[in-house]
């Protein structure tokens, strides 16, 4: 409980000790408990201070609250995303996890090691100052540039892209195909599987720059064409030729796919309640030193004991003081 003087001063143990610390207080929230960078970094010169907050220490926003869902549309990530508005469910969509949110706690890790990196030079940590719409900005990737150089606010095309075609979702006989065919090479070979080969020596299609020009009308008739067969029989026969294509699955059919069972990404450990719960795996694949499997998430307080013991040194009697008084 940082509102009491225990609480914080637990927190300045902890600082001392610590390499990193990591917040997502609104701007100004710990300064008036003496929490903020200024204050612990004279306590440890060393320490690397990430602050996460909606839109940063600075600017006209730095106090406002910020949230996935604002940030995805106030950082132009909605109006990129979703049927354009004149077809059915058209209209901005925000995507289906919070994206925003997980990216911002990547950047995150990746800036703590280039600080903690460049403490190894220096001998002193920093401040990291990391906000929720910088990082959705900087991840408009290519639709930024697109407006960057082309000066024109890119506009929702669906499931297509904006600079290549075709490559989005297709309607076929029982379901839906993603055709992601990124050069002419690949869209020849999709002619020949489809039978419609003129179409690769027809200079309306040819090229991908010609391709994108004509894209409603060559759209329109690879709809048509894909409506001829099952999903599962365009896929079997675009990836025999290495056309890149694949299934829209559902959360289900992701966890019993072959590729992702192989690379084990569903795991299940122990839990204290549960017995054994499943979890996601981490991605991440070291060929010198493997991940090892997770642990079930700590219930809550789980830690205490160990931290204020091993970390602090602090006596079973202060702990229990703690605890009673509601600081921990």
């Amino acid at each position: 409980n940082i509102s009491t003087p225990e609480g914080q001063q637990v927190v300045r143990d902890l600082v001392q000790q610590c390499d990193v610390l990591i917040e997502n207080y609104k701007v100004g929230g710990l300064a008036k408990y003496q929490l903020d960078y200024a204050a612990l970094s004279i306590l440890n010169p060393q320490l690397v201070y990430c602050s996460i907050t909606g839109f940063g220490q600075t600017g006209p926003y730095a106090h406002r609250a910020g949230y996935d869902f604002l940030i995805q549309g106030m950082g132009g990530l909605m109006s990129v995303t979703g049927e354009q508005d004149h077809l059915p469910g058209g209209g901005p969509q925000k995507v289906g996890v919070a994206l925003t949110d997980i990216l911002t706690g990547m950047y995150a890790t990746t800036a703590i090691q280039g600080a903690l990196i460049e403490r190894e030079k220096s001998g002193t940590g920093q401040h990291i100052d990391l906000s929720l719409l910088d990082v959705q900005v900087a991840c408009l990737a290519n639709q930024a540039m697109n407006y960057l150089i082309g000066g024109q606010a890119p506009r929702r095309l669906g499931n297509a892209h904006p600079n290549i075609v075709p490559y989005q979702a297709f309607a076929t006989a029982d379901g839906h195909i993603i055709l992601a065919i990124g050069n002419d090479e690949q869209f020849r070979k999709f002619c020949q599987v489809a039978g419609r080969s003129e179409w690769a020596e027809d200079t309306n299609y040819a090229t991908n720059a010609a391709r994108v020009n004509n894209r409603t009308e060559l759209c329109e008739k690879i709809t048509t064409l894909l409506k001829m067969r099952d999903s599962q029989q365009w896929l079997d026969e675009l990836e025999a030729v290495s056309v890149p294509c694949g299934p829209i699955n559902t959360i289900d059919q992701v966890f019993d796919n072959a590729q992702v069972k192989a690379r084990e990404m569903r795991v299940e450990v122990d839990h204290p309640f549960a017995k054994r719960i499943p979890l996601v795996a981490n991605p991440i694949k070291y060929s010198k030193t493997p991940i090892q499997k997770p642990q079930a998430p700590p219930l809550l307080g789980a830690d205490l004991q160990e931290v204020l013991t091993e970390v602090l040194d602090y006596s079973a009697q202060k702990i229990a003081e703690l605890q009673a008084n509601g600081v921990v």
